[in-house]
């Protein structure tokens, strides 16, 4: 049965993945996305786009409205993917920069909880993603302000899931590791770069996109009623295992 799902952060390149996923199994799907242009291809299949800032409680707001809408009242899944990079240590780190990870990163995820959590309490049911990374959980040189921003999205799903598992809400996460994607790109810059990257990760290769699209897809249409405040760590081994 279609159903009625909003992607947050659409333009980057895991999440129109995960877009054409849900499109392809005949969902509704809303995306809200800054750079409209990376998701015309989607829009000329059917999906609804807003552009915005997902920091923007009016947008975000705006964006859940759509998604009720075609949904009949009822949005069955969020997934955000809204996300940066910084490496830098901290000695070389301004509070400035230091902030805008945390607002892109975890305030924003702490917007979209509050504001989807709230449609979805009125349906008694409903499913959201949030995005990680192998830093939220393994220490690794110059992430601190990464760390600080996905260990935070961590905390804050096993809180959600907790606070809204008895109202028919489930809340989970992905936490991948290095992926091969336009975010990346600036770390996988060379070859020597990539090759030594690769060799921190057990499985010794960098995470391919539609491995992180498809396990949001099963988070968001698939995954076990009884599955909630989970994190996947899609890393390679990297945040568990020895290589």
């Amino acid at each position: 049965m279609p159903k009625s799902y909003l992607v947050v952060g659409g333009s980057s390149d895991i999440a129109i993945l995960v877009s054409d996923l849900l499109l392809d199994d005949g969902h509704s799907v809303t995306i809200l996305a800054r750079d409209i242009s990376r998701v015309e291809s989607l829009k000329s299949r059917g999906a609804h786009v807003i552009q915005g800032d997902a920091l923007d409680q009016e947008t975000v707001s705006t964006a859940i409205g759509m998604a009720l809408e075609a949904g009949d009242g009822e949005i069955a899944g969020v997934s955000h993917l809204v996300g940066s990079i910084m490496l830098r240590p901290p000695h070389a780190l301004k509070m400035d920069v230091f902030e805008e990870v945390i607002r892109t990163n975890l305030i924003s995820a702490f917007l979209t909880l509050s504001l989807a959590g709230k449609a979805m309490l009125k349906s008694g049911t409903g499913r959201m993603v949030f995005t990680s990374s192998v830093a939220g959980s393994l220490g690794l040189v110059n992430h601190e302000a990464i760390a600080a921003a996905k260990g935070g999205i961590e905390s804050m799903v096993r809180s959600a899931a907790a606070t809204y598992a008895k109202r028919g809400i489930r809340v989970n996460a992905v936490a991948p590791g290095l992926t091969d994607t336009r975010l990346a790109s600036t770390i996988l810059r060379s070859d020597a770069i990539r090759e030594a990257s690769e060799k921190m990760i057990p499985l010794n290769r960098i995470n391919k996109p539609a491995e992180i699209a498809n396990c949001i897809f099963w988070l968001l249409t698939s995954a076990p009623d009884n599955y909630t405040g989970q994190v996947m760590h899609l890393d390679g081994g990297m945040s568990k295992v020895l290589g």
